[in-house]
Protein backbone atom coordinates (compact mmCIF):
# COMPACT_ATOMS: atom_id res chain seq x y z
CA UNK A 1 0.00 0.00 0.00
CA UNK A 2 1.13 3.75 -0.44
CA UNK A 3 -0.04 6.74 1.02
CA UNK A 4 -2.09 9.34 -1.28
CA UNK A 5 -3.59 12.71 -0.63
CA UNK A 6 -7.11 12.73 -0.55
CA UNK A 7 -7.56 14.87 -3.35
CA UNK A 8 -5.68 11.46 -5.77
CA UNK A 9 -8.60 9.48 -5.11
CA UNK A 10 -9.34 7.84 -8.39
CA UNK A 11 -12.63 6.21 -7.60
CA UNK A 12 -15.99 8.15 -7.48
CA UNK A 13 -17.12 7.79 -3.33
CA UNK A 14 -20.63 8.14 -4.33
CA UNK A 15 -19.96 4.68 -5.91
CA UNK A 16 -16.83 3.49 -3.82
CA UNK A 17 -19.41 3.71 -0.29
CA UNK A 18 -22.52 3.49 -1.62
CA UNK A 19 -22.26 0.62 -4.41
CA UNK A 20 -19.26 -1.10 -4.02
CA UNK A 21 -19.74 -0.76 0.49
CA UNK A 22 -17.26 -0.36 2.74
CA UNK A 23 -15.85 -1.90 6.15
CA UNK A 24 -15.74 -0.13 9.04
CA UNK A 25 -12.96 -1.45 11.00
CA UNK A 26 -12.34 -0.55 14.77
CA UNK A 27 -9.92 -2.01 17.55
CA UNK A 28 -11.17 -2.24 21.36
CA UNK A 29 -8.71 -4.09 23.52
CA UNK A 30 -6.51 -6.57 21.86
CA UNK A 31 -9.91 -7.32 19.56
CA UNK A 32 -10.83 -5.93 16.16
CA UNK A 33 -14.26 -5.90 15.12
CA UNK A 34 -15.97 -4.85 11.53
CA UNK A 35 -19.31 -4.23 9.62
CA UNK A 36 -20.27 -3.32 6.50
CA UNK A 37 -21.36 0.14 5.55
CA UNK A 38 -23.23 1.34 2.31
CA UNK A 39 -24.31 5.03 4.01
CA UNK A 40 -22.00 7.61 4.33
CA UNK A 41 -20.09 10.33 2.25
CA UNK A 42 -16.80 12.28 2.42
CA UNK A 43 -16.07 16.07 2.27
CA UNK A 44 -14.57 19.19 3.93
CA UNK A 45 -15.67 20.22 7.59
CA UNK A 46 -13.52 22.25 9.92
CA UNK A 47 -11.21 22.72 7.17
CA UNK A 48 -10.17 18.99 7.11
CA UNK A 49 -10.90 16.27 4.96
CA UNK A 50 -13.73 14.03 6.47
CA UNK A 51 -15.59 11.08 5.79
CA UNK A 52 -19.58 10.85 7.80
CA UNK A 53 -20.52 7.39 8.67
CA UNK A 54 -23.42 6.19 10.21
CA UNK A 55 -23.38 3.12 13.24
CA UNK A 56 -27.20 1.46 14.56
CA UNK A 57 -27.01 1.45 18.03
CA UNK A 58 -27.53 -2.22 17.66
CA UNK A 59 -24.39 -2.97 16.35
CA UNK A 60 -21.72 -4.75 17.89
CA UNK A 61 -19.19 -2.84 16.15
CA UNK A 62 -20.67 0.47 17.21
CA UNK A 63 -18.69 -0.33 20.73
CA UNK A 64 -15.69 -0.24 19.17
CA UNK A 65 -16.11 2.79 17.39
CA UNK A 66 -17.18 4.34 20.63
CA UNK A 67 -14.26 3.31 22.90
CA UNK A 68 -11.64 4.11 20.40
CA UNK A 69 -10.56 7.39 18.72
CA UNK A 70 -9.50 5.81 15.59
CA UNK A 71 -10.42 3.91 13.01
CA UNK A 72 -10.20 2.64 9.20
CA UNK A 73 -12.56 2.52 6.40
CA UNK A 74 -11.81 -0.06 3.58
CA UNK A 75 -12.84 -0.39 0.51
CA UNK A 76 -12.31 -3.86 -1.48
CA UNK A 77 -12.54 -5.10 -4.78
CA UNK A 78 -15.79 -6.52 -6.04
CA UNK A 79 -14.11 -10.07 -6.05
CA UNK A 80 -14.72 -9.78 -1.90
CA UNK A 81 -18.58 -9.09 -2.35
CA UNK A 82 -18.94 -12.38 -0.52
CA UNK A 83 -17.47 -11.36 2.59
CA UNK A 84 -18.86 -7.66 2.43
CA UNK A 85 -22.02 -9.65 1.95
CA UNK A 86 -21.16 -11.91 5.56
CA UNK A 87 -19.94 -8.78 7.43
CA UNK A 88 -23.52 -7.03 7.21
CA UNK A 89 -24.92 -10.16 7.77
CA UNK A 90 -23.13 -12.02 10.96
CA UNK A 91 -22.11 -10.23 14.19
CA UNK A 92 -19.34 -10.13 15.73
CA UNK A 93 -20.44 -10.26 18.90
CA UNK A 94 -21.45 -14.12 18.12
CA UNK A 95 -18.14 -15.23 16.47
CA UNK A 96 -14.96 -13.96 15.03
CA UNK A 97 -16.01 -13.04 11.49
CA UNK A 98 -12.94 -11.98 10.52
CA UNK A 99 -11.15 -15.01 11.24
CA UNK A 100 -14.40 -16.82 9.39
CA UNK A 101 -14.31 -14.36 6.40
CA UNK A 102 -11.12 -15.28 5.89
CA UNK A 103 -9.72 -11.57 5.33
CA UNK A 104 -6.09 -10.60 7.13
CA UNK A 105 -5.91 -7.39 9.60
CA UNK A 106 -2.75 -5.04 8.86
CA UNK A 107 -2.13 -2.07 10.82
CA UNK A 108 -1.16 1.37 10.34
CA UNK A 109 -0.18 2.50 13.33
CA UNK A 110 -2.24 1.08 15.76
CA UNK A 111 -5.42 1.22 13.42
CA UNK A 112 -6.84 -1.78 11.93
CA UNK A 113 -7.57 -2.36 8.09
CA UNK A 114 -7.28 -5.23 5.58
CA UNK A 115 -4.48 -5.50 3.89
CA UNK A 116 -6.47 -6.54 0.49
CA UNK A 117 -8.34 -3.12 0.49
CA UNK A 118 -8.21 -1.06 -2.73
CA UNK A 119 -8.47 2.24 -1.00
CA UNK A 120 -8.28 2.34 2.96
CA UNK A 121 -9.02 5.50 4.91
CA UNK A 122 -7.39 6.15 8.06
CA UNK A 123 -9.34 8.09 10.35
CA UNK A 124 -9.83 10.22 13.48
CA UNK A 125 -13.24 10.34 15.48
CA UNK A 126 -14.71 14.58 15.74
CA UNK A 127 -17.61 14.11 16.17
CA UNK A 128 -20.41 11.55 17.31
CA UNK A 129 -24.14 12.88 17.27
CA UNK A 130 -27.17 10.00 17.92
CA UNK A 131 -30.30 10.87 15.20
CA UNK A 132 -33.71 11.59 16.70
CA UNK A 133 -36.99 11.29 15.43
CA UNK A 134 -37.59 15.02 15.84
CA UNK A 135 -34.86 16.10 14.04
CA UNK A 136 -35.90 14.97 10.38
CA UNK A 137 -37.09 17.63 8.00
CA UNK A 138 -39.21 15.20 5.69
CA UNK A 139 -42.33 13.29 6.90
CA UNK A 140 -42.17 9.96 6.81
CA UNK A 141 -38.16 9.31 6.23
CA UNK A 142 -37.79 8.33 10.01
CA UNK A 143 -40.89 5.88 10.20
CA UNK A 144 -39.64 4.14 6.69
CA UNK A 145 -35.91 4.15 8.32
CA UNK A 146 -36.47 3.40 11.65
CA UNK A 147 -39.55 1.74 12.26
CA UNK A 148 -37.92 -0.22 15.12
CA UNK A 149 -36.47 2.59 16.61
CA UNK A 150 -33.18 2.13 15.92
CA UNK A 151 -31.28 5.32 14.88
CA UNK A 152 -27.78 5.84 13.82
CA UNK A 153 -24.97 7.54 15.24
CA UNK A 154 -24.08 9.90 12.86
CA UNK A 155 -20.07 10.12 13.58
CA UNK A 156 -17.49 12.83 11.46
CA UNK A 157 -14.06 11.51 10.92
CA UNK A 158 -11.01 12.76 9.90
CA UNK A 159 -9.26 11.60 6.72
CA UNK A 160 -5.74 11.50 8.43
CA UNK A 161 -4.26 9.17 5.67
CA UNK A 162 -5.48 7.48 2.70
CA UNK A 163 -3.68 4.05 1.84
CA UNK A 164 -3.78 3.02 -2.06
CA UNK A 165 -3.33 -0.54 -3.61
CA UNK A 166 -0.22 -0.37 -5.43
Amino acid sequence: MKEISVYELPNNPFKMIGKDWMLITAKKGDRVNTMTASWGGVGILWNKPVAYIFIRSSRFTKGFVDEGSELSLCMLPEQFREQLTYFGRHSGRDEDKIATAGLEIAYEGEVPYFSDSDTVFICRKLYAQEMKAECFCVDGLAESNYADGDFHTTYVVEIEKVLKKD
